[in-house]
Order: structure tokens, then sequence, then C-alpha cells
């Protein structure tokens, strides 16, 4: 019997790493989608090790292009069998500026990135997913999908449009038996670009480490019929909830 399928889209060396090698050790072939392959490696060498039998392969898409992504997920399914799990792990740019300094490129540029490309991976894989009566959609999202910021407000609208897509999508299709997540991380992830970002402050405790992040996304996977999340939040105990 074929194993199943988890699909990550933007599969990097912080959480998609570790979605990667977690999902190959319960029994999944891995398929791992990004902009170049490279940026990929990370999460194939963790699926690898993780499982030495495990199928991992790679298709190239840019989360801005939404043709791009329908293709890889579609020839994925081709090439491997239907897709059982997918996670949207997309990360857009960070970017500081005041709401009036928004341009319109800009707002479109993260519609584009949180929301569409969303969109267009899960449009991918949910027909199959209805048709065969089970499968379950994850889109890893942020604290900024419940509030505005002042400071960050293009990552505000990106999260809060995403939030909206997956909350839609849950009530039309979990009727159907497909399990659709909104993962909020209110937190920063134990991961190297944040390494760095923090220097001299990096301690581990005030992190959330991906591997433990991901233990969770199996456990939803997991979650029985009857008592389905939708909304799911993480944080480190040290995490203050913005006081």
């Amino acid at each position: 019997m074929p194993s199943p399928v988890c699909a990550l889209v933007g599969a990097g060396e912080g959480l998609g790493r570790a979605l990667a090698a977690k999902f190959a050790r319960e029994g999944f072939d891995i398929a791992l989608v990004s902009r170049t392959e490279a940026g990929s490696n990370a999460a194939a060498e963790a699926a690898a090790l993780a499982r030495t039998d495990a199928r991992v392969e790679f298709q190239a898409a840019d989360a801005t292009q939404p043709e791009s992504i329908g293709n890889a997920l579609t020839t994925i399914a081709a090439d491997m069998g239907d897709v059982d799990v997918l996670i949207y792990n997309v990360r857009d740019v960070f970017t500081r500026c005041e709401p009036l300094a928004m341009t319109y490129g800009d707002l479109e540029a993260t519609f584009r990135t949180e929301v569409i490309g969303a969109f267009a991976a899960a449009k991918a894989v949910l027909p199959a997913m209805r048709e065969r009566g089970r499968g379950s959609v994850f889109f890893s999202s942020a604290t900024a999908a419940y509030r505005g910021s002042a400071i960050h407000p293009l990552y505000a609208i990106g999260k809060f449009g995403l939030r909206g897509l997956a909350q839609s999508l849950a009530k039309a299709y979990a009727r159907d038996g497909v399990h659709i997540v909104h993962v909020r991380l209110d937190c920063d992830l134990d991961m190297p670009l944040m390494r760095e970002a923090y220097g001299d402050k990096y301690d581990p405790k005030n992190l959330a480490n991906t591997d433990d992040v991901a233990e969770t996304y199996w456990w939803v996977h997991q979650q029985p019929r009857s008592a389905w999340s939708n909304e799911v939040e993480l944080r480190p105990y040290t995490e203050t909830w913005t006081y």
C-alpha cells in the first residue's frame, strides 16, 4: 500500500523542516514546494533522516503566482498520489511601516502571498479530499490574524485574510470530511533566522521549539471528527500575551 502524502508549501529550515521530519516519521511521503530547491534542502534532509524509506519530492512554485502553486500540487498528485495533508507554511516579509506608508503594490503582494497563494494550494487539493471524504489542510498563521498593527499593518492585513479564508473553507467543506485548520503562532519560533535576530539576548525558553510545534500539527491531524479544531493557538509558557 502506498504511503500517504503530506505536501508542504513553504518548507524552510524552521517549522517546515520540523513538519517534514514529523510527518515522515509518522509514515508519510513528503512533497516540498518552494521557490527554489535549495530553500527546501533542510526539510528534505530532515524527512529522509526521520525515515530512510520516505519518498521526498520537490516542486518549484512561487506563492505570489497562484497558477504555479496549483501546477506544482497537481504534479505532486500525479506523481505521488493524492495529497492527504496540505500545510501552507509560507512566510511573508515582515515589513515595518505606518499604514499610510503602505503602497498599493505592497498590499497586492501581501494579499497574493498570504491569501491567494493559500487559496490556490487549497483549491488544488480540496476536490480530491472531498471526493475521498478525508484530508487535512493547515494554514500556518500568527496572532496578527486577530489584531491590527500601527507598525506592521501589511502583516496583520495578510493574516486577517488568511484566517478568513481558513474559516470560510472549514464552514463550507468540513461536512465533507476535510479538516481545515488555522494555526495561530503567538510567538517567535526557535529557528536560525530568529536566533540570529536575538543575538546575545537569545534564550530558548522564550521561543517556541519547532519540533514541539510540529507535534501539535500532528495531534490536530489526528483529532476525531466529532471534536475538530479550526482555530489552534500556540505559545511558549514564557509568552506574556502582550500585557
